[in-house]
């Protein structure tokens, strides 16, 4: 298997890289797997930021329509949106100034992992941060 983040990265994302995260795809449908990511990154202080085209304010935090809306600095991009459309949103994180982006299980866009780390963000792609974080106090 491929792997799309080392640990030090996978660390750095999680633990130096800010506290606020944009979740594209999240919204207020509990059902979705970004929903209980979500849930996760505020257990763990991060601040959670919707991003879902149609803007939903998720668990008290106003939700944006897409990142470029986001009228604050973000500094990691969580991707919940299918592979053939997530390389657009790591562009787009590059282009707001975040320090990193992750793409979740199943999120895999190898030309958008390249473009990601040329402009010097750290990537990680096809990992979880619900199943990452716990393990950094192991």
């Amino acid at each position: 298997m491929t792997s799309y983040g080392d640990a030090a990265t996978i660390r750095r994302i999680l633990t130096e890289s800010g506290d606020t995260w944009a979740v594209v795809g999240l919204s207020n449908n509990t059902a979705r797997v970004a929903h209980g990511v979500a849930r996760v990154l505020r257990e763990h202080g991060k601040r959670v930021v919707p991003v879902h085209p149609r803007a939903e304010e998720v668990a008290g935090e106003p939700g944006y329509a897409n990142l470029a809306e986001v009228p604050f600095p973000v500094d990691v991009v969580d991707v919940f949106v299918n592979s053939n459309v997530a390389g657009g949103i790591a562009d787009q994180a590059v282009a707001v100034g975040a320090r990193a982006v992750w793409f979740q299980l199943g999120v895999v866009d190898e030309a958008a992992f390249q473009r990601a780390r040329e402009a010097g963000l750290d990537m990680v792609m096809d990992r979880c941060p619900a199943i990452e974080l716990p393990k950094l106090a192991g």
